[in-house]
């Protein structure tokens, strides 16, 4: 069985690549990343194609604020839409097709044509369910928001509607998909792994202090006024928020003048990877209090430095771990309820122990992508 993959940047799905390429079931995969930004991803150079003339100087701009969104928005649909129809007339023959959703339709189509089977891999929420969630959430906090494409949409909608299968990565997701009357028989679940070896315990909390962690952007969509409004009102001696990811401007700005943001708040803006596992191994709870999501990935690494978690169901954790054991698992939008577990370990160094323990043992025994690569491998050879 082979398989040709196409992804826009690299998310997870040189991670599958890896995987099927050990397996002897990768034909190909094409990214939107140039080259040289992919030699680190262990895949021989003749299985790797790219198309970057559109997508790497999107993402290198960092002077993109200066353009409208409208302007913006058409880019990232001819970002998406070329790198399809060059997949498209370059698809090499295989057994099944996989493409990231928003940009596998055309490709899609040709896989039809040639006998192959499709899948369309989701990597958040129903796109209408997605667009409907943060529409609401910028409009309640009074932060602009134009919406996703409507044509993206369309696009997404037809890829769904054309694969034979969709896989997602939670079964949160998955709910989403069947509340928009997908067959539920459609959409199967494929929840990403680790790496064990890169995401591994290597330091320890202080004791005496309670530090907590947030990994992500800086957005209304992970959630963040939740978060500063449950730190706002714990009560420890010796505690501090550390922030790891890029600030959006708008949101920024909308929390300093909400009194959300205080001076023992670090904003370190983004951290790379190899970085990451430092700050998790130290600190004493992950929080991610997500309104949208399809699988937060750094859930699992934090686990993997045995940092326990404390996630909205939205993000994918019931997946991932259990309530109470590994950390806690909420629903979105309660900042009470994420305050009173923060109270809860903070004080309570024994409960701290337990759950870190936990978070370890328990990422270990999922196993890391290798586990993910054998459950999409048996999901397209049902279809194959």
């Amino acid at each position: 069985m082979k398989a040709v993959l196409t992804t826009l940047g690299k998310f997870h799905s040189f991670d599958l690549a890896r995987q099927l390429h050990a397996r002897g079931a990768l034909e190909a995969i094409y990214s939107g990343y140039p080259r040289f930004k992919l030699r680190a991803e262990g895949l021989p150079r003749r299985l790797v194609r790219t198309f970057p003339y559109l997508h790497a100087p999107y993402m290198a701009a960092g002077w993109r604020g200066r353009f409208g969104t409208r302007f913006l928005q058409q880019w990232e649909y001819w970002d998406r839409t070329s790198l399809d129809r060059f997949v498209a007339r370059r698809l090499p023959d295989a057994d099944v097709f996989v493409g990231l959703s928003g940009c596998g339709l055309a490709t899609a189509r040709e896989a039809r044509r040639r006998g192959m089977k499709v899948v369309c891999d989701r990597g958040s929420t129903h796109i209408r369910h997605q667009d409907e969630v943060l529409r609401h959430e910028h409009q309640r906090f009074g932060v602009d928001f134009a919406g996703i494409d409507p044509r993206i949409v369309q696009r997404e909608e037809a890829e769904y509607e054309f694969a034979d299968m969709i896989t997602v990565p939670s079964s949160y997701v998955r709910e989403t998909f069947i509340a928009r009357g997908v067959p539920a028989a459609k959409v199967r679940v494929l929840s990403y792994g680790v790496d064990l070896d890169r995401f591994k315990p290597v330091d320890e909390p202080r004791p005496g202090r309670f530090d907590v962690l947030f990994v992500g952007a800086f957005s209304l969509r992970k959630g963040v006024p939740c978060l500063l409004r449950a730190y706002q009102t714990l009560q420890h001696p010796a505690k501090s928020l550390t922030i790891a990811g890029v600030a959006e401007p708008e949101v920024l700005q909308r929390m300093r003048e909400m009194g959300l943001v205080s001076d023992d708040i670090r904003l370190l803006g983004h951290v790379p990877q190899p970085e990451l596992k430092q700050l998790m191994s130290k600190s004493h709870v992950l929080v991610l209090p997500s309104i949208e999501e399809g699988l937060a990935m750094v859930m699992a690494q934090a686990m993997a430095c045995a940092c326990p978690v404390l996630a909205t169901r939205n993000t994918g954790a019931e997946d991932l771990y259990t309530h109470g054991v590994e950390g806690w698992i909420v629903e979105a939008g309660r900042p009470r309820v994420l305050a009173a577990h923060l109270r809860e370990l903070a004080h309570d160094p024994a409960l701290q122990s337990r759950m870190r323990a936990a978070a370890l043992q328990r990422v270990r025994s999922i196993g890391g992508w290798q586990a993910y690569g054998e459950a999409a491998l048996a999901l397209y050879g049902q279809l194959a």
